[in-house]
């Protein structure tokens, strides 16, 4: 790395198996605990015969949304729900939930023996207690960042062909048309999204360059991704659309400061869906006035914007409210996860979204 780059970050590319796809690694690593419905082997009996009780902690306004009413009842064929915490079993959370599971609330719940979090990121809900007892917890995050993926890959088709500049000064003539062929893009973080990302752009028929940008992934395993491995000044000198995937760490915050915003070629774009904090905002503004840069952005810093934030009056900037993530019609695909999640706990089958406590410290 040079000049100022801050400190490598460990993207969730590391807890990953080289060249297997999000699905396959989830599905395929070892689990290290025995399942606490279902701790005998095979043939022997199970610890609990009854129904676990499932206490429910999701924001009120979210729950219809994740569990409708025939998610409803297929739960109620694997547990009974209880509005007890120191009875529940299972904790069903989900975006809005109210508890925070440090000692004092896991004190109330003594029963506890897994966490199933319909939603993304699990850094708000658990602390290393949830673990240091012995309880379990997984995440809808894989099924979440599909949607996030999709949309990604929306925007750089749209940057590609400089959607939000064409036509802005009159029809565009066929010379100054933009296409995609052959579009350098620079991905930033081999997370589950930037992986995915990655493979959607791979598969295209516009034979994007792919670069890509991850202190914990080796050119070996970049390459089985189609992607060259560069540093974070390479990327973002041949880069024509740079796009984030990093999680938000200390030390990513700022990733694209103004050092490396001033090395992306003119007429370049960055995409934002991941943590506005990766960006410096007074950098982008700069680069963004000028009209040298283009820029979408799902998330910002701070987010939201205030009113009349200069970024909101930008005609080369496109906000919009965090909406790459599970939305609407999207959000029962969350549901369906913690509900099946719940079915293979309860049968002593593998946890297909179970986050390690090691593994949380360096994820989004």
């Amino acid at each position: 790395m040079q000049g100022a780059q801050p400190p490598p970050y460990r993207g969730e590319a590391a807890v990953r198996a080289p060249g297997l796809a999000p699905e396959e690694t989830v599905k395929g690593r070892a689990r290290g605990k025995t399942n606490p419905f279902h701790p005998h082997p095979p043939g022997h009996p199970p610890n609990v015969t009854a129904p676990p009780h499932v206490f429910l902690d999701i924001g009120s306004d979210t729950t219809p949304a994740v569990l409708p009413p025939e998610l409803r009842t297929r739960l109620r064929t694997l547990t009974e729900f209880t509005d007890s915490l120191p009875r529940a079993d299972i904790l069903l959370t989900g975006w809005g939930h109210a508890l925070h599971l440090n000692e004092s609330v896991l004190d109330r719940a003594p029963r506890l023996k897994a966490v199933v979090h319909a939603a993304g990121s699990v850094k708000g809900l658990v602390t290393p207690s949830v673990w240091q007892r012995g309880i379990l917890v997984s995440s809808a995050a894989d099924i979440n960042a599909r949607p996030v993926a999709d949309f990604t890959t929306a925007l750089i088709l749209l940057a590609a062909k400089k959607a939000l500049s064409a036509g802005r000064s009159g029809w565009p003539g066929f010379a100054a048309r933009r296409g995609t062929d052959g579009t350098a893009v620079g991905v930033v973080g081999a997370s589950r999204i930037g992986r995915r990302v990655t493979a959607r752009l791979r598969a295209a028929d516009s034979g994007y360059r792919l670069l890509l940008h991850d202190p914990y992934v080796s050119a070996v395993e970049a390459a089985h991704m189609g992607a060259e491995l560069v540093d974070i000044h390479t990327l973002c000198t041949k880069s024509t659309i740079v796009t984030l995937h990093a999680p938000q760490l200390p030390e990513t915050r700022h990733l694209l400061d103004a050092q490396h915003l001033a090395l992306i070629p003119a007429g370049g774009t960055v995409i934002n869906t991941a943590r506005g904090s990766l960006i410096d905002t007074d950098a982008l503004i700069q680069e963004c006035a000028t009209g040298r840069l283009d820029a979408f952005l799902d998330v910002t810093d701070p987010e939201p914007l205030p009113p009349g934030h200069p970024l909101l009056s930008l005609p080369n900037v496109l906000v919009t409210p965090h909406i790459a993530g599970a939305q609407g019609s999207e959000i029962r695909r969350l549901g369906e996860f913690a509900v099946d999640e719940i079915g293979r706990l309860v049968r002593g089958e593998r946890l297909l979204g179970e986050v390690r406590q090691e593994e949380l410290a360096r994820s989004a």
